[in-house]
Order: structure tokens, then sequence, then C-alpha cells
């Protein structure tokens, strides 16, 4: 899977994002400590670490959501971060589904467009939370 996202998503391979688990159920990033991409406190940028969050939850969309592909397009729809502590050092995100996958599949079955909410937490390496994101993506029916 990340070397799919990577491939198919640019910001992915720029910050150097690690994969470190995705399943249907979770999905855990990692964006390593790189000066080129620190804010002037010496941490990540927030914009780094948006993308971090963003790209957890698309990895578990596209795991939760791969055999729906070939008849629909998952897109973000919206999105809020909230940054609690600063960060400093690594970070990694971890994302989790907030509807069960089966229901949105019943939705798109049944000819809506539906839309779910995907929680992140993005933690330090000593375990406080930097931040938490919730990002709504829905899957758009293809034609």
């Amino acid at each position: 899977m990340g070397d799919m996202l990577a491939a198919a998503v640019p910001m992915v391979r720029t910050l150097n994002l690690e994969f470190i688990e995705v399943t249907p159920e979770r999905a855990v990033l990692r964006l390593p400590d790189q000066s080129e991409y620190h804010n002037h406190l010496g941490g990540p940028h927030a914009g780094a670490m948006f993308t971090l969050a963003e790209s957890a939850s698309g990895a578990i969309v596209l795991t939760a959501f791969g055999e729906q592909l070939s008849r629909a397009v998952p897109l973000a729809v919206r999105a809020e971060i909230d940054y609690k502590k600063l960060a400093l050092g690594p970070v990694t995100a971890t994302a989790t589904l907030g509807r069960p996958a089966a229901e949105v599949v019943a939705e798109l079955d049944a000819g809506s467009r539906p839309e779910f909410p995907v929680a992140i937490t993005i933690q330090r390496e000593d375990g406080a939370v930097s931040g938490e994101m919730t990002v709504v993506w829905t899957l758009r029916p293809n034609g």
C-alpha cells in the first residue's frame, strides 16, 4: 500500500513518509525528523503534519474501500485539524474509520454518494498527542 500511495501522491514521496501499518481498520504513518520541513520552532511544519495526517486517512480509505475503486473514486471533502502540543522530532499519525466500511458500501450500493469521517491522532515519540484531525471522505460513483 505504501508504494502505491507514494506512486500516486507525490507529497508522500516528497516528505519521505513511512508506512508503519496499513489495514482496513487502522493506518499508521510516520514523518521522520527532517530539518528541511521544520517550522520556526524546530519541529515539523504545520503543513507537513497536515499532509502526514491526510495521507494516513487516504491510506485507510484505499485499504478499506479498495474493492470499490472500479466503480467509485475516493475524494477528501473537507478536513479540520487541531494542533495541541509542540511537536519535535519524528511524529506518527494513526487513522481510523469513523463509520463501518460495510455501512458506507451499502450507501454506495443504494445509489448515493456516501460521506464518512476518518479520525487521525498525531503523536510525538514520547506518546504526547500533538494534533488531532478529521478528514471527511466520499466515494464518488464513476460516470
